[in-house]
């Protein structure tokens, strides 16, 4: 019998979070504009994060009914929005 381990992506919030790391992390090309394939890599390749809707699109959709990210209607870039905000809470201390 084979046991899952624990996505810790699986909650929306969580993924949302994260894309938004990792957004701010990723240098914007222009006018702001991050690909979304840049973002996807490393969700999947660092963070072992699943392709598709299961946890990279929940989480992309998360962010952008939040506010956090601008998703372009092509869907091929994101813009961050309220960076401060959001990674000021993600700030470890001293």
């Amino acid at each position: 019998m084979k046991h899952l381990d624990a996505r810790p992506y699986s909650d929306p919030e969580a993924a949302a979070r994260k894309l938004v790391e990792i957004a701010a992390a990723t240098p914007a090309v222009q006018d702001g504009r991050i690909y979304i394939e840049r973002i996807n890599a490393q969700f999947v390749a660092l963070l072992k994060g699943s392709r598709g809707y299961p946890e990279f699109g929940n989480g992309l959709r998360y962010a952008v009914e939040h506010g956090w990210l601008e998703l372009h209607e092509s869907g091929t870039y994101v813009r961050l929005l309220q960076r401060e905000d959001l990674l000021a809470g993600q700030q470890k201390p001293d």
